[in-house]
């Protein structure tokens, strides 16, 4: 594509960054701050952006403010841009996790945490010292906005993202199965266990959203049938906890059954009804993707990760 450099050459490419700011702070203060400006120069700024862009991009509410939608459209290239820019000033060497000194933002759910968090925190501890996480509690509802919004650097979320936009990256970390989980002490089951228990038991549901219903009922639906829910907890490692106390099944990711069972000597059983394949994405921003960082972050969650996969079926 032919650039045009004398139209170029008219644009403060600076503007770009301070349009980064204030997307990212809605104030003009802040994105004052961030950028190391004083507050009338960041306003004079915003009055060029208008220029530029002919368009009030921010406007004031009794909320603080809003951008305009012409300016929620230009966030994502503007920042793809502003990434690409540092991406050729900055050599790849220049990260070394040895000595980098960072802090990476990442959402997951628990269920992720648990099987992933400990393999993870081991390594950066022996081999990257400086590297520091702050970890978020997310789920797939709200994943990519998290991400849209620079409030994480990585998410991994359960499920494929369909409705992830172009700028949105994503990597398979893992596949995965159900299985059934019990404590056999309080539950008298005969192994594999039977459709008819399967719809006689209580079950535990783990679910972020409200109601009481998941993959499983609509499975069961098409079959005719339904199952009671004794409890719903939005916290996968409580479920555990729950099922070994009770007369309770639960129906969950296999490789998170496997460990819960292994430390609390719990059963397993395979369920017995048909359920689809869990996939687990690792997903980011594009104006990440060739950060050196960020690249060696998400190798290095694929290495841990597979290593507790073998941990769990070795």
């Amino acid at each position: 594509m032919a650039i045009d450099h004398i139209n170029l050459s008219r644009i403060d490419l600076n503007l770009l960054v301070a349009f980064d700011a204030l997307m990212a702070e809605r104030s003009v203060t802040k994105a004052a701050t961030r950028v190391g400006l004083g507050q009338s120069a960041m306003s004079h700024n915003l009055a060029r952006l208008r220029r530029l862009f002919d368009d009030e991009l921010l406007t004031r509410s009794a909320e603080g403010m809003q951008p305009t939608p012409r300016a929620l459209a230009l966030v994502d290239p503007v920042r793809i841009v502003l990434a690409n820019i540092e991406s050729l000033v900055n050599r790849p060497e220049d990260f070394d996790p040895r000595t980098a000194e960072r802090v990476f933002r990442v959402g997951l759910p628990d269920s992720v945490e648990v099987l992933v968090g400990p393999k993870l925190l081991a390594h950066v501890c022996a081999e990257a010292p400086g590297i520091r996480f702050r970890f978020y509690s997310t789920d797939e509802r709200r994943i990519l906005d998290e991400l849209d919004a620079d409030h994480i650097d990585l998410g991994i979320g359960i499920g494929t993202f369909p409705e992830g936009q172009i700028h949105h990256k994503r990597r398979v970390l893992a596949t995965d199965s159900y299985l059934c989980m019990f404590n056999a002490d309080k539950v008298d089951l005969k192994l594999p266990i039977s459709l008819e228990d399967y719809v006689r038991l209580p079950h535990i549901l783990t679910s972020l959203r409200r109601g009481e219903r998941g993959v499983v009922d609509d499975v069961l639906e098409k079959l005719g049938l339904s199952r009671k829910i004794a409890v719903v907890t939005p916290r996968f490692v409580a479920v555990p906890m729950l099922v070994a106390s009770s007369p309770v099944i639960t129906t969950m990711h296999a490789r998170l059954a496997r460990y819960f069972a292994k430390e609390l000597g719990l059963t397993l059983s395979p369920p017995p009804i048909e359920l689809p394949v869990l996939t687990t994405s690792l997903l980011w921003h594009a104006s990440y993707d060739s950060d050196p960082g960020h690249i060696w972050l998400r190798n290095t969650i694929v290495k841990v990760s597979q290593e507790a996969e073998a941990d769990l079926t070795g």
